[in-house]
Protein backbone atom coordinates (compact mmCIF):
# COMPACT_ATOMS: atom_id res chain seq x y z
CA UNK A 1 0.00 0.00 0.00
CA UNK A 2 1.34 3.41 -0.97
CA UNK A 3 0.88 6.07 1.72
CA UNK A 4 -0.99 9.17 0.67
CA UNK A 5 0.53 12.53 1.33
CA UNK A 6 -1.55 15.58 2.10
CA UNK A 7 0.17 18.72 0.86
CA UNK A 8 0.81 21.44 3.40
CA UNK A 9 -1.54 24.40 3.13
CA UNK A 10 -0.19 27.14 0.93
CA UNK A 11 0.94 30.22 2.77
CA UNK A 12 0.26 33.73 1.58
CA UNK A 13 3.17 35.41 -0.20
CA UNK A 14 5.51 37.33 2.08
CA UNK A 15 4.13 40.81 2.61
CA UNK A 16 0.64 40.05 1.31
CA UNK A 17 -2.10 41.49 3.48
CA UNK A 18 -5.01 39.38 4.67
CA UNK A 19 -7.59 39.43 7.46
CA UNK A 20 -8.47 36.60 9.83
CA UNK A 21 -11.67 36.63 11.89
CA UNK A 22 -11.94 34.03 14.66
CA UNK A 23 -15.59 33.60 15.63
CA UNK A 24 -14.72 31.58 18.75
CA UNK A 25 -12.44 34.23 20.26
CA UNK A 26 -14.27 37.22 18.67
CA UNK A 27 -11.00 38.58 17.34
CA UNK A 28 -9.73 39.96 14.07
CA UNK A 29 -6.06 39.70 13.17
CA UNK A 30 -4.59 41.70 10.30
CA UNK A 31 -1.66 39.82 8.73
CA UNK A 32 1.16 40.75 6.40
CA UNK A 33 2.24 37.39 5.04
CA UNK A 34 2.66 35.17 8.09
CA UNK A 35 3.21 38.10 10.47
CA UNK A 36 0.28 39.43 12.52
CA UNK A 37 0.36 43.23 12.56
CA UNK A 38 -2.83 44.13 14.45
CA UNK A 39 -5.15 42.30 16.85
CA UNK A 40 -8.68 43.68 17.36
CA UNK A 41 -11.58 42.56 19.58
CA UNK A 42 -14.73 42.40 17.44
CA UNK A 43 -18.39 41.48 17.66
CA UNK A 44 -19.76 39.06 15.09
CA UNK A 45 -23.23 37.66 14.44
CA UNK A 46 -25.69 36.62 17.11
CA UNK A 47 -26.78 32.95 17.02
CA UNK A 48 -29.93 33.85 15.08
CA UNK A 49 -27.86 35.96 12.61
CA UNK A 50 -24.60 34.03 12.22
CA UNK A 51 -21.57 35.45 10.47
CA UNK A 52 -20.64 33.40 7.40
CA UNK A 53 -17.52 31.25 7.50
CA UNK A 54 -15.10 30.77 4.63
CA UNK A 55 -12.55 32.66 2.59
CA UNK A 56 -13.71 35.81 0.82
CA UNK A 57 -12.28 39.02 -0.61
CA UNK A 58 -13.27 42.60 0.12
CA UNK A 59 -15.23 43.62 -2.97
CA UNK A 60 -16.16 47.23 -2.16
CA UNK A 61 -15.30 49.88 0.46
CA UNK A 62 -17.34 52.87 1.66
CA UNK A 63 -16.06 55.51 4.05
CA UNK A 64 -19.66 55.72 5.32
CA UNK A 65 -22.88 53.90 4.47
CA UNK A 66 -26.42 53.54 5.81
CA UNK A 67 -27.35 50.02 6.91
CA UNK A 68 -30.79 48.57 7.50
CA UNK A 69 -32.53 45.28 7.97
CA UNK A 70 -35.47 43.78 9.83
CA UNK A 71 -35.93 45.95 12.91
CA UNK A 72 -32.98 48.31 12.51
CA UNK A 73 -31.73 51.35 10.60
CA UNK A 74 -28.20 52.64 11.17
CA UNK A 75 -27.22 55.85 9.37
CA UNK A 76 -23.64 56.74 8.51
CA UNK A 77 -21.95 53.49 9.53
CA UNK A 78 -18.22 54.26 9.23
CA UNK A 79 -15.50 52.42 7.32
CA UNK A 80 -17.59 49.72 5.65
CA UNK A 81 -15.84 46.93 3.72
CA UNK A 82 -18.15 44.32 2.19
CA UNK A 83 -16.72 40.84 1.59
CA UNK A 84 -19.79 38.67 0.82
CA UNK A 85 -23.26 39.86 -0.21
CA UNK A 86 -24.41 42.15 2.66
CA UNK A 87 -21.75 40.90 5.09
CA UNK A 88 -19.05 43.40 5.94
CA UNK A 89 -16.42 44.65 8.33
CA UNK A 90 -17.28 48.09 9.72
CA UNK A 91 -17.00 50.60 12.52
CA UNK A 92 -19.64 50.44 15.23
CA UNK A 93 -20.85 53.46 17.21
CA UNK A 94 -24.01 51.93 18.76
CA UNK A 95 -22.39 49.51 21.21
CA UNK A 96 -19.14 48.91 23.06
CA UNK A 97 -19.53 45.19 23.79
CA UNK A 98 -16.64 43.96 21.67
CA UNK A 99 -15.52 40.42 22.38
CA UNK A 100 -19.03 38.92 22.25
CA UNK A 101 -21.51 38.32 19.40
CA UNK A 102 -23.77 41.37 18.90
CA UNK A 103 -24.44 41.81 15.18
CA UNK A 104 -26.83 40.77 12.43
CA UNK A 105 -23.92 38.93 10.76
CA UNK A 106 -21.39 41.66 10.06
CA UNK A 107 -18.07 42.00 11.86
CA UNK A 108 -18.37 45.02 14.20
CA UNK A 109 -15.17 46.89 15.10
CA UNK A 110 -14.47 49.87 17.35
CA UNK A 111 -14.55 52.95 15.10
CA UNK A 112 -10.85 53.83 15.45
CA UNK A 113 -9.84 50.24 14.71
CA UNK A 114 -12.19 50.16 11.70
CA UNK A 115 -10.53 53.35 10.42
CA UNK A 116 -7.10 51.76 10.71
CA UNK A 117 -8.29 48.57 8.92
CA UNK A 118 -10.07 50.58 6.20
CA UNK A 119 -6.84 52.46 5.44
CA UNK A 120 -4.71 49.28 5.63
CA UNK A 121 -6.85 46.92 3.50
CA UNK A 122 -7.52 47.25 -0.21
CA UNK A 123 -10.36 45.94 -2.34
CA UNK A 124 -9.32 42.34 -3.02
CA UNK A 125 -7.85 41.74 0.44
CA UNK A 126 -8.60 38.19 1.61
CA UNK A 127 -10.93 37.76 4.61
CA UNK A 128 -10.75 34.30 6.25
CA UNK A 129 -13.56 33.70 8.77
CA UNK A 130 -13.51 30.59 10.94
CA UNK A 131 -14.28 29.11 14.36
Amino acid sequence: MVPTVTPAPTRPPVGSRWIEVNLTTQTLIAHEGNRPVRWIKVSTGLPQYPTVTGVYRIYVKYRSADMSGPGYYLPDVPYVMYFYKGYGLHGTYWHNNFGRPMSHGCVNLPVEEAKWLYEWADVGTVVNIHY
